[in-house]
């Protein structure tokens, strides 16, 4: 049965292709080969297969936590919130005003372009559009109106994008207090001199009333001539 339908396959071969069987096969074979071949030099030999996701990818792709408010805090202690710490959120200040940029990672932290802003009140290199590391402070004395504006868009967009999470403690707020105390105290020891210079004034009054015993003799000794008259 099996060699009548190979004597079956090879007629039909024969008679269709004008080609022995050998041939047929042998062409068949090297078509396929020319096409594997051909697959993998023009790119279809490529690793289609999934890709395993990349660590960085599955970090990314986790919940967020949320925002945790700080209330003030000094520039030093927000320096610990640079990205570098991944039990921390990342922070970054504006005007001295404190947001929690973590969901921008790839940005604002290690590696990312505006990394160096991280951790800092980066007004003044935001307003100046620079990267030293001079102008990595909140100080905006001297900038122009040029640079006070785009300050100004710096901030629209951190208010609109990421949520306040404190503010930046000034650190003149405790010699002012100090300073404040010291004309009150000058006032009121200033106030307790004229009630000691009012004593020193009013002691010559008291002399004055007081009569000398040569006034109150020449007062009583009459004089000669109400003597005479009196004669």
């Amino acid at each position: 049965m099996a060699v009548e339908f190979m004597e079956t396959i090879n007629q039909s071969i024969t008679s269709y292709t004008g080609l022995s069987p050998n041939t047929f096969f042998t062409v068949i074979a090297a078509a396929i080969a020319v096409y594997y071949i051909f697959s993998i030099i023009f790119g279809g030999g490529a690793d289609t297969r999934p890709q395993p996701r990349t660590r960085s990818f599955e970090e990314e792709s986790q919940p967020l936590p949320p925002p945790v408010q700080l209330g003030e805090i000094s520039e030093e202690e927000l320096k610990g919130y640079d990205g570098n710490d991944a039990t921390k959120p990342l922070l970054m200040a504006i005007k001295g005003q404190i947001y929690d940029v973590t969901q921008s990672r790839m940005f604002y932290g290690p590696g990312g372009p505006y990394a160096l802003f991280a951790g800092k009140d980066a007004s003044r290199a935001l307003a100046k559009m620079s990267f030293e590391e001079k102008d990595l402070n909140g100080d905006l004395t001297g900038l122009g109106a040029f640079e006070l504006d785009a300050l100004q868009d710096w901030e629209y967009k951190f208010m609109s994008k990421y949520v306040k999470v404190g503010t930046i403690k000034k650190p003149e707020d405790a010699p002012a207090a100090s300073t404040a105390a010291e004309p009150a105290e000058t006032t009121e020891s200033n106030a307790a001199e004229p009630s000691t210079a009012a004593a020193h004034v009013s002691e010559p009054a008291a002399h004055v009333s007081e009569p000398t015993e040569a006034t109150e003799e020449k007062e009583d000794t009459p004089t000669t001539t109400q003597v005479v008259k009196d004669e």
